[in-house]
C-alpha cells in the first residue's frame, strides 16, 4: 500500500511538472522551441520599435493621424478577418509606409491546436495581407504570445521571425487604465532595442493606450531614441 501512495504521488508530480513545463513553454517570451525569435534587440544605439497589434478598426485613422503628425514609422501586427472587414483602413496603413505583420486570422491561442489549423491562420492572413497591397516580407507575433510546438515549426518552414515583446504597458489592470501611467511605465522600462506592444485600435478598454502614443513617442524623443519598424531594428541586432 505504501509504495502505492509513492507510486501515486511520484506520477501526480511528473504530471504537474510537465503541465507546468507546458505552460512557461508557451507563455515564453525570449524562447520557442524552432526557428528565430526576438523580443529585444541587442544593440547601444537608441533606436526602439513600436508595435501595436491587433485591427484594423474603426480607429485606424486616428492612429495613422497621429503618427504623421510625430513622423514615427511603426509595426501593425494585424488580424485577417479584421483586414478583410476594413480594407481601407488596411491600405491607409499600407499608403503611409507603416510596417505590417501577421497576428494570425481569427486571433485564437494558437496552442493546442491541430497543425492545419495553424497552417490556415498563418496563410490566409499572408494572402490578405499581400492582396491588401503589402508586397514587404513579414513576421509574425502570436495572439496573446502563446506558441507551443506546431506554430514555431510552422513559422520555421516559412522562415518567418516571431516577434514578441519586452514593454506591454496595457497588459497591466493597473496601467492600463491611465495613459500617464503607460507613458511612465515605458519611460521607466525603456532601453535601447526595446520593442513596445500597444493595443490602440479599439474603442472603450483600449482608448488610454491611443491617448498615451503621443506622450511615448515625445517622452522617448526627449531621451534620444528614435522609433524605427521591426525590420528597422533587426538590422542593429
Amino acid at each position: 500500500m505504501k509504495k502505492l501512495i509513492v507510486t501515486i504521488i511520484a506520477c501526480f508530480v511528473i504530471v504537474v511538472s510537465l503541465l507546468y513545463g507546458t505552460w512557461e513553454l508557451s507563455n515564453a517570451r525570449s524562447f520557442q522551441l524552432f526557428g528565430d525569435l526576438v523580443d529585444k534587440v541587442e544593440t547601444d544605439q537608441k533606436v526602439v520599435a513600436l508595435t501595436f497589434d491587433d485591427g484594423p478598426t474603426e480607429k485606424t485613422n486616428e492612429i495613422l493621424r497621429i503618427l504623421d503628425k510625430k513622423d514615427v514609422l511603426v509595426t501593425f501586427f494585424l488580424n485577417g478577418d479584421s483586414i478583410e472587414q476594413y480594407p481601407d483602413e488596411t491600405k491607409a496603413i499600407i499608403d503611409a509606409g507603416h510596417e505590417i505583420g501577421n497576428h494570425t486570422y481569427s486571433h485564437q491561442r494558437m496552442v493546442f491546436k491541430s497543425y492545419s489549423t495553424v497552417k490556415a491562420e498563418v496563410d490566409r492572413t499572408e494572402e490578405l495581407i499581400e492582396a491588401a497591397g503589402y508586397e514587404e516580407k513579414t513576421h509574425f507575433r502570436p495572439p496573446y504570445g502563446k506558441k507551443l510546438l506546431l506554430l514555431p515549426y510552422y513559422l520555421n518552414k516559412k522562415d518567418m521571425k516571431t516577434i514578441m515583446w519586452n514593454i506591454e504597458p496595457d497588459s497591466y489592470a493597473e496601467i492600463a487604465g491611465d495613459a500617464t501611467k503607460i507613458v511612465d511605465h515605458v519611460d521607466e522600462r525603456i532601453e535601447p532595442g526595446s520593442i513596445i506592444l500597444l493595443h490602440v485600435m479599439y474603442n472603450n478598454e483600449k482608448r488610454e493606450s491611443l491617448e498615451a502614443v503621443e506622450g511615448i513617442i515625445d517622452s522617448l524623443h526627449e531621451q534620444g531614441y528614435t522609433f524605427k519598424t521591426v525590420t528597422e531594428l533587426l538590422e542593429y541586432e
